[in-house]
């Protein structure tokens, strides 16, 4: 499988993982900063959460890592968290704004 097509596998998973407290995908949220396909089929994947002390702090990443994996042709995971840049309400999809009433 092509790199940009398994990349395309891993944002339409990454569409179906809400954070808890909004009903909004991590993706449309911009929760997601890379994706990146690594030799092997290795995914590397950096993602920030909406804030340091954010409930899914623990378990949004863990979820990130178990729904890729289960991606046929993927070899291994790894999420890495970073807060820089630090998530704000300009990183969300028009669609996430809307939906949220911010626009």
């Amino acid at each position: 499988m092509e790199n940009e097509a398994l990349k395309q596998k891993v944002t339409e998973v990454l569409q179906t993982i809400f954070d808890p407290e909004i009903p909004v995908s991590i993706w449309e949220l911009g929760l997601i900063y890379e994706i990146n396909v690594l030799p092997i089929n290795n995914i590397q994947i950096v993602m920030t959460l909406t804030a340091p002390g954010c409930p899914a702090a623990q378990s949004l990443p863990v979820e990130v890592d178990q729904k890729v994996r289960e991606i046929e042709g993927v070899n291994d995971v790894h999420v890495a968290v970073t807060w820089t840049p630090a998530w704000d309400k300009s990183m969300m999809s028009e669609a996430a704004q809307l939906q949220l009433g911010f626009l």
